[in-house]
């Protein structure tokens, strides 16, 4: 199994956001990439970079899942604010068309709240370097696994599970569980997405609601009391083409490793009727008990047992780091997970 992660991530790192109204330091930080390679050499496993962070390749794969206008707006908009008189130093929306708008605006300020669903995102001078470098370990990972190897790891920060076509949200700017699915897809015909992340995977699931070839699921706490609140819900299961390879499966808050195990049986139930050739695993680690974030109750060792399931579905596969924010636990559910997948 490769192992991947690009430094130049550390180059979006906003220190705050904005929670419940006020301004709080931010969870989605570098140290949250720092916990996870120390668990990593504590395994003895070795992280490599990618061969590049920003290409022609890579920007022709992102744009089959994010919109032109959306990937302009991510790379020019820190400079377009900082144009405006009295602007913050971050790209901080405070407009959005709530209801949804008619009339997408040319103004920084409209783009922003076009774009930028909460107020999770901010945008600093040098985010959309890291931004592309967090996808391109993704890329990475996904080619290594086109080319032969069973699987591969990408320790992505900023994670991406709720970025949509058009719209960053939940620390997430580019989708880098669907750019990976977008590239297996090159080299096979059906790819699944099994999500676990505490949240439920929203973003990846506008990309690929329309599509067949894409199966997406995911298992997450209930949103009718939880973020991201207005998708994830069991009657979505995609639409058009793509009705029937979507699958949700929320879980009332505070479930615990039995209720989860149960229910993964579920998800991977309905995925094993799509007969995929590789899977794309979106692993958050933020369903521990510990986590800042916290809305279930998973205990380290339950990572082990999710790991040793995934890995008996004896598909290529891609892990993907989504959710799990610095605790003193960070580094070891990652460990669990992992002994857990490379020894099932």
């Amino acid at each position: 199994m490769k192992f991947f992660y690009s430094p130049e991530q550390d180059r979006h790192a906003p220190a705050t956001f904005l929670l419940r109204g006020a301004p709080a330091p931010s969870p989605e930080r570098t140290e949250r990439a720092e916990r996870l390679a120390d668990a990593l050499a504590s395994l003895g496993l070795a992280l490599q970079a990618p061969d590049a962070t920003d290409s022609p390749r890579l920007r022709e794969r992102l744009a089959r899942i994010h919109s032109p206008r959306y990937l302009h707006f991510l790379e020019t908009i820190h400079a377009r604010w900082q144009a405006m008189p009295g602007a913050s130093e971050l790209v901080a929306p405070n407009v959005h068309p709530a209801g949804g708008g008619h009339h997408y605006p040319n103004h920084p300020v409209g783009q922003a709240g076009w774009h930028l669903h909460d107020m999770a995102c901010p945008i600093g001078a040098d985010s959309f370097a890291g931004i592309l470098a967090s996808a391109a370990s993704a890329e990475a990972a996904a080619e290594a696994v086109v080319a032969g190897e069973r699987s591969a790891y990408a320790l992505c920060r900023p994670p991406g599970h709720h970025a949509g076509p058009e719209r960053a949200g939940g620390f997430c700017f580019l989708n880098n569980s669907a750019l990976a699915a977008t590239i297996l897809r090159e080299g096979f015909e059906r790819v699944a997405i099994v999500d676990i992340d505490l949240h439920h995977g929203n973003g990846t699931q506008d990309i690929f609601y329309h599509r067949r070839d894409v199966w997406t699921g995911s298992l997450h706490a209930d949103p009718s009391e939880f973020y991201p609140f207005f998708w994830g819900g069991e009657d979505e299961r995609g639409e058009g083409e793509g009705e029937g390879f979507n699958l949700n499966i929320p879980l009332p808050l505070g479930s615990e490793g039995v209720i989860f195990m149960n229910n993964l049986e579920r998800l991977l139930a309905g995925m094993a009727e799509f007969e995929p050739q590789a899977v794309v695993i979106a692993l958050g680690l933020d369903a521990h008990k510990d986590d800042p974030l916290a809305g279930l109750a998973l205990e380290t060792d339950d990572f082990t047992r999710i790991g040793a399931r995934l890995a008996s579905l004896a598909l290529p596969s891609v892990v993907v780091q989504e959710g799990g924010y610095p605790t003193a636990s960070l580094g070891d559910n990652l460990a669990a997970f992992l002994r857990g997948f490379l020894n099932p």
